[in-house]
């Protein structure tokens, strides 16, 4: 299948880098260390969403600043070793010129910013959650990108691994590409859902960029 657009949004954490392990580990630290039970903490979903929001659902308001903070630190200290690009990735960014893609990720800057060092990835453009309001599935994030790379969001093509990131790029009028990394195909609502970027392709034109996926 082919698209044809102007920009290319990509989550980060499932689209184009792997920090599963990392983040479970460091999450179920963080839980221990609050004394949340193992049941509670099971229920919670934590792909997909922003630090801040899984810790509202987990704790009292007055705690979730500085749980916050200290999750956040522990995933940063967690970094080395504990990310590696997916399949796929480094060949499709490569052929894309700087100006026509972006990162958006429900993880802090410092946090997202860390990863994509630690694979050598440094996006001109990158959404976090510093930078919203209201997180994935909500738009704002996907609507944010598109504004800074100056481009319609009609016109863009969003990535995503997880559900909630798909209804944002719907809810933000792009196509989506569901990749079946984390989740299975049957669980993701997305235009193309493909294995992982080592399936899509792109040739950058005078009147944008060609996306071709296949299955």
């Amino acid at each position: 299948m082919k698209f044809h657009a102007d920009a290319l949004l990509f989550d980060n954490d499932g689209t184009l880098v792997s920090s599963l392990e990392s983040v479970y580990r460091c999450w179920t630290r963080w839980a221990e260390d609050y004394g949340i039970a193992a049941d509670d903490f099971a229920r919670v979903e934590l792909h997909g969403r922003p630090a801040a929001e899984i810790a509202a659902d987990l704790l009292p308001a007055g705690l979730v600043a500085e749980a916050v903070i200290r999750i956040e630190q522990l995933e940063v200290e967690d970094v080395a070793g504990g990310v590696h690009l997916l399949p796929g990735t480094k060949a499709l960014l490569d052929s894309l010129p700087a100006d026509r893609w972006a990162v958006v990720t429900s993880a802090t800057r410092r946090l997202a910013e860390a990863r994509l060092a630690e694979v050598g990835i440094r996006p001109k453009a990158l959404i976090a959650a510093d930078d919203i309001t209201l997180g994935k599935p909500d738009p704002e994030p996907f609507l944010l990108a598109a504004r800074e790379l100056g481009v319609d969001p009609a016109r863009c093509v969003v990535f995503e691994d997880a559900p909630a990131g798909l209804r944002a790029g719907r809810a933000a009028g792009m196509i989506t590409v569901a990749l079946t990394t984390t989740h299975q195909a049957a669980e993701l609502d997305a235009d193309v859902v493909v294995d992982d970027l080592a399936a899509v392709s792109a040739l950058v034109t005078a009147g944008g960029v060609e996306i071709s996926t296949r299955d």
